[in-house]
């Protein structure tokens, strides 16, 4: 019996620290975004939304870290996670705790030169599981359009 313990928490563990160094981080999420702005400066935003909806595990994007650009009315123009959202307008769409979260996400894009979090309920894509959720959200210069990345908790 104890040795069938021993071995059931070391799978566990394991399995925790194996979990743990595949899900990016906050710090990740930013550097993604800022990585996205620079590649939407160097090659332009077609370029960057082809990359994103393209190639969702490319350059732009992070261990289970991925991009969405959106524009400020709610429309998704790429979408790392989920292409079929991709055209859909998602300003009057509340995650599951009633939140409108993309007219937050648009607020903070719009007074924050900096970029800012954004806390919200979404289905994790990965595991199909409504999951707590932080997104980092920048505005395109000269552009009412965002980039954001965000961390599944």
């Amino acid at each position: 019996m104890k040795q069938k313990l021993t071995i059931m928490v070391a799978v566990l563990f394991f399995g925790m620290v194996c979990t743990a160094q595949a899900a990016g981080t906050m710090d990740d999420a930013k550097a993604l975004v800022d990585k996205a702005l620079a590649f939407i400066k160097a090659n332009g935003l077609e370029k960057a939304i082809a990359e994103v909806n393209g190639n969702p595990k490319g350059q732009l994007s992070k261990d289970d870290i991925y991009l969405v650009i959106q524009d400020f009315k709610g429309v998704v123009l790429a979408h790392g996670g989920n292409p079929k959202l991709v055209g859909q307008n998602h300003w009057d769409v509340k995650d599951p705790s009633g939140k409108y979260f993309v007219r937050e996400l648009v607020e903070v894009a719009k007074t924050k030169s900096g970029g800012g979090p954004v806390d919200l309920v979404w289905t994790n894509p990965a595991t199909k599981k409504v999951q707590p959720k932080t997104n980092f959200v920048k505005k395109i210069e000269g552009k009412d359009i965002m980039v954001m990345a965000g961390i599944f908790k």
